[in-house]
């Protein structure tokens, strides 16, 4: 039996919405992370990139869990020695909420040149507003799928 890989011109993407308000911030990115990588079509490949554009709103009202609002901390470096900068995930929601979302995101795509090709179809907003309304973006329900378990 063989496999088919699907062409450049067989690939046909779609653009999703998903309202982050009230969600958990782990599942609004795996959600968002399996469309972005095409796992969603029966013309997944591992080695090629069919996913879907993603546009994340109320990026700022997402949830998280336990006590990660004052533990959780994200990391970066400047490059320069002694160049680490530490930001609570509180802080992190005041300053750039979208981030918090992206760096979640980014997280659980390919760490390759075709996750970053994915990566570039994410658009993530603070607010409830996207200024792609004419690329027709289906909205997107982030219910349980796995029958209320």
């Amino acid at each position: 039996m063989r496999t088919e890989i699907p062409s450049k011109s067989e690939i046909t993407r779609t653009w999703h919405v998903i309202d982050a308000e009230s969600a958990v911030l782990g599942r609004v990115a795996s959600r968002a992370a399996m469309l972005l990588m095409g796992k969603h079509k029966p013309t997944y490949a591992p080695s090629l990139d069919t996913g879907d554009h993603v546009i994340i709103v109320n990026a700022a009202k997402v949830k998280l869990t336990g006590g990660k609002e004052g533990q959780k901390v994200y990391r970066r470096h400047t490059g320069y020695p002694g160049g680490l900068i530490e930001t609570g995930a509180r802080r992190m929601r005041e300053t750039r909420p979208e981030r918090m979302v992206e760096l979640a995101i980014s997280g659980m795509l390919p760490k390759t040149k075709l996750g970053k090709q994915m990566y570039r179809k994410l658009k993530v907003y603070a607010g409830e507003h996207h200024p792609h309304q004419a690329q027709k973006p289906a909205p997107l329900s982030l219910a349980n799928r796995d029958g209320g378990k």
